[in-house]
């Protein structure tokens, strides 16, 4: 059996409350980054307080709480698709006004808080793309796992790739990859690409999109070698 940190043990029983998604959060970042989190990782109190104060409102605890443990933290938050800085937070008009705390790499899609549960400690997360505004993740708590797992893809170093995997090989991914305990999200692109799904085995983590025939996995490797174990367990049409 390979060896390595595993991101499905340590989820096992799912993000049941914000604090699992921090403990979360602080483990993948020594496990897998190579780096703690410190103090200095997250936004001040200060950062926080002049947010507040220019959007009329408290943040719920589950946003302020990331925010003020690793805010600060580019290469878990701000690598693809990254958190806003708290100055940035702002409320688009949709569905009764969203708190935007997320935007994709060229705008294309959006990640927010809708105000009318914006007073709730752990409140639900929308995503906005050509769909319009549709649910994304019941919990805030959860959306920052998917956020640390989604951003880590694109980390530094050869140990990510990706490929529109066979149907027929459907059966090795299952049989050598754990499910990861989050819900099915949708994937902001397209119908055609959602739910997403994660899966991991030691050192190793992968991202499904869609259920369809020739579905898009994304593969990320603790190491290089790593990536290459999951190359070869999984032989499809890599891009890398």
């Amino acid at each position: 059996m390979l060896d390595g940190p595993d991101v499905a043990v340590t989820l096992r029983g799912g993000v049941r409350t914000r604090f699992h998604a921090w403990e979360f959060v602080c483990w993948f970042a020594d496990a897998w980054v190579g780096r703690p989190v410190e103090p200095e990782d997250g936004c001040t109190a200060d950062e926080l307080a002049a947010a507040e104060a220019d959007l009329g409102f408290e943040l719920p605890a589950a946003l302020s709480e990331g925010y003020a443990l690793f805010g600060r933290r580019d290469d878990l938050i701000r690598q693809q698709d990254p958190l806003v800085n708290p100055s940035g937070l702002y409320v688009d008009d949709a569905l009764d006004g969203v708190l935007v705390f997320r935007r994709e790499n060229q705008d294309c899609a959006l990640w927010g808080i809708p105000l009318t549960q914006i007073e709730q400690d752990d409140p639900p997360v929308v995503v906005e793309s050509h769909q319009g505004w549709v649910p994304f993740l019941d919990r805030m708590s959860r959306a920052w796992v998917e956020l640390v797992l989604s951003e880590s893809l694109f980390a530094a170093g050869n140990v990510y790739d990706a490929c529109e995997l066979p149907d027929a090989l459907m059966p090795d991914l299952h049989a050598r990859y754990a499910r990861v305990a989050l819900p099915d999200h949708p994937m902001w692109a397209s119908e055609d690409d959602s739910p997403m799904r994660w899966y991991a085995a030691p050192g190793r983590v992968i991202r499904r999109d869609g259920l369809q025939d020739q579905s898009w996995i994304h593969a990320r490797g603790r190491t290089a070698s790593d990536l290459e174990t999951i190359r070869e367990q999984l032989p499809g049409p890599w891009v890398g």
